[in-house]
């Protein structure tokens, strides 16, 4: 029993990527949400930029200088994966940028430009040789069963391939989790920080947090004023902190929801807290702001020397930060 139907007359598989492609570019620039766009943007990018270079090269059926529609297939997937990558990589060369915009440009031109030098190298040949969209589906006991074995291994390792790349794309993906902790001068920028100070003088910098933990998070920040010293322990040579004093100066909690990371726009921030302190001891210190990625259930009594806690709260904390500071009395 045979079954064909077949387009002898136009290259309608080229044309109906072409097409695809004009659809589907006002959708993506007017940013048009739902299945629509993923149904229309997946053959876009996995198997029509392939499809159009494979029938560019090979508008013949399948003869000596041919493939048949199989290969077409498998050939079309590789090509469309090594294919857009190397769009982007020449993109990012450029001034546009991997983005959105230029990728769909560039994209759209490689399968317009491609797919007319396509249909004109097919209507250059032999109407007896042209390849064809047809379906053929026979059923024959004499068709070699090595043959019938491979076909049906290929089309299943297509399905399972496609399946896979879609199952990727659309299953949502959860990006580096990590916190943005930082200080700031009274500035407001990363510069002029208080170093030089006397002893009871007032200073003041900026304390920020950025939540990019996919998650809401009770972030709490300890402050603490250590003196410590740099020596060198003669049976290693190697140097090692030593820390004398470790007072409690502060705690700040606050609770923070997860915010998408935006490359493309600018930096904005999402916590920040003006932070006043005052030292009444002179001397080198470093005064460290400890974060944790929970609220503390502990409490501390202001400017005691908790030096037995200064190990387990250093190594312990999920982000820290410190400025050093000098600290001087008036007859100084």
């Amino acid at each position: 029993m045979k079954l064909k139907f077949s387009f002898p007359d136009y290259p309608i598989d080229v044309m109906v990527c072409m097409l695809w492609s004009i659809i589907l570019l006002p959708i993506a620039l007017l940013d048009v949400e739902g299945s629509i766009r993923i149904i229309l943007g997946l053959p876009f990018i996995l198997s029509i930029p392939g499809y159009i270079l494979v029938f560019a090269l090979f508008p013949e059926k399948k003869t000596d200088q041919g493939i048949d529609i199989i290969e077409r297939i498998a050939l079309s997937l590789g090509l469309s994966l090594a294919v857009v990558p190397l769009i982007g990589l020449g993109l990012n060369y450029t001034s546009w940028g991997i983005r959105l915009e230029p990728i769909l440009f560039s994209l759209f031109i490689f399968i317009i430009g491609l797919g007319s030098v396509g249909i004109y190298r097919w209507f250059q040949t032999k109407e007896e040789n042209r390849f064809i969209i047809k379906l053929n589906i026979t059923i024959a006991e004499e068709e070699n069963k090595l043959d019938k074995a491979l076909t049906i291994i290929l089309v299943a390792s297509i399905i399972i391939a496609v399946s896979m790349l879609i199952y990727v794309i659309v299953t949502p993906k959860t990006g580096e989790k990590f916190t943005e902790f930082y200080i700031l001068g009274p500035n407001g920028i990363a510069d002029d920080y208080p170093n030089e100070l006397l002893v009871g003088e007032n200073a003041s910098i900026s304390i920020g947090i950025v939540n990019h933990e996919y998650k809401t998070m009770n972030y709490t920040i300890e402050i603490w004023l250590i003196n410590q010293s740099l020596i060198t322990n003669t049976s290693t040579n190697e140097s090692e902190t030593i820390i004398h004093h470790m007072w409690y100066m502060d705690t700040i909690s606050t609770l923070l929801d997860h915010i998408p990371i935006d490359i493309e726009s600018n930096w904005t921030a999402q916590w920040e807290q003006n932070y006043s302190f005052t030292i009444h001891r002179s001397g080198n210190h470093k005064l460290a702001f400890l974060l944790f990625n929970e609220t503390s259930q502990q409490s501390y009594t202001k400017r005691a020397d908790y030096v037995e806690l200064a190990d387990q709260k250093i190594n312990n904390a999920y982000r820290s930060l410190h400025l050093w500071l000098n600290v001087k009395t008036w007859q100084d």
